[in-house]
């Protein structure tokens, strides 16, 4: 009996034995499921913009004063630039006299007073030398072109054309105008011509009278001996002032004078242009070179001056950029665009930029 029951137990034992073992599986424990990390972006780096190195030349980024002077011929072209220059943000002061030529670089190379000398003819050695006696080095910008007007009355009904000898002739030894054709009347020649001061006169020496008026020793056009046959003619009023000698040509038949082109266009219903060897002045004429008497424009001014005074510089630079656009209403004519090229260049130059 013991025997028998201990047999039961033991089978039930192993039955459960055998039911664990067989029992179902731990669930396992799941592995966490990675969360996917965005990757780290590579910063770009910002565009830096480039400072506009002109920008400091702006009218509107300037101030202070600019003093100029000098030609009487140059002088409407800087007023005009002036103008501009004012409508388009600066605020500052700009003088600008009318004084010649000469006397523009008096007070530009000997007292050292201005900070632009405008001039209707290139600086003289002289002039250079004096300028740098004071520690200035000038730098000429040239700014256009103008043609030298011989103008007579509208009345005049006799001289429409002449040589340059009869001109050099006209304004000095000839008394009469019958003195130089003797088709022409018997009447004294009243001559209204530029003070000595004025870059216009320098030119009409240097053009006309010098070539006449040849050195004796060495047989070539002297200034000197030029200048004074025109000094010692008769009946001659001089004046630094344009509108006087348009008043005085106009006044007769018998009178004649010359100036600017621009001032003769101003005054074309009184007076009229004399043809000089058949050339009429016109902006073609004036640009070929056939036309005998045109002439450069500039206005000088220093690296140094340019530097020390913005305003100075701004003025230049903007003058250069725009006078091609205002040069013709003004009366006179556009440079060449490589001589215009050339000038900017010289401007950056003595700035200390690069073009």
């Amino acid at each position: 009996m013991q025997k028998h029951l201990f047999a039961s137990v033991l089978v039930l034992l192993i039955a459960i034995l055998v039911l664990s073992a067989c029992g179902p599986a731990a669930t396992p424990t799941p592995e966490p499921t990675p969360v996917p990390v965005e990757p780290t972006a590579t910063p770009v780096p910002t565009a830096t913009a480039t400072p506009d190195p002109l920008a400091k030349y702006l009218p509107q980024n300037v101030s202070g004063d600019i003093i100029s002077a000098g030609s009487s011929t140059v002088f409407p072209l800087s007023e005009r630039m002036k103008q501009r220059f004012e409508e388009e943000g600066f605020t500052g002061k700009i003088t600008i006299d009318s004084i010649g030529t000469g006397a523009g670089f008096e007070r530009f190379c000997k007292a050292g007073e201005t900070d632009i000398s405008n001039a209707s003819r290139k600086i003289k050695s002289s002039e250079v030398e004096a300028c740098q006696a004071i520690g200035r080095e000038p730098i000429g910008f040239l700014v256009g072109i103008d043609a030298l007007a011989v103008v007579v009355s509208s009345e005049n009904d006799f001289v429409t054309d002449v040589t340059l000898e009869e001109l050099a002739k006209i304004f000095s030894t000839a008394e009469k105008w019958s003195d130089v054709r003797p088709e022409w009347p018997a009447e004294p020649i009243l001559r209204f011509i530029p003070g000595t001061d004025s870059g216009t006169f320098d030119y009409f020496v240097e053009a006309v009278m010098a070539p006449a008026n040849k050195n004796p020793d060495t047989g070539k056009p002297d200034a000197k001996l030029g200048k004074a046959a025109i000094l010692a003619a008769s009946n001659l009023q001089l004046s630094e002032d344009d509108n006087v000698l348009v008043q005085g040509v106009k006044g007769s038949k018998y009178a004649i004078g010359f100036f600017g082109f621009a001032y003769f266009e101003e005054n074309a219903r009184v007076l009229k242009t004399v043809k000089i060897n058949g050339i009429e002045p016109t902006a073609q004429t004036a640009e070929d070179g056939t036309y005998p008497l045109a002439r450069p424009l500039f206005i000088y001014s220093t690296a140094k001056i340019m530097q020390e005074k913005p305003q100075v510089a701004a003025f230049i630079y903007f003058y250069l950029t725009n006078v091609t656009k205002e040069i013709e209403d003004v009366g006179y004519f556009p440079a060449s665009e490589a001589a215009m090229k050339e000038a900017l260049n010289q401007w950056y130059q003595a700035v200390g930029l690069q073009p």
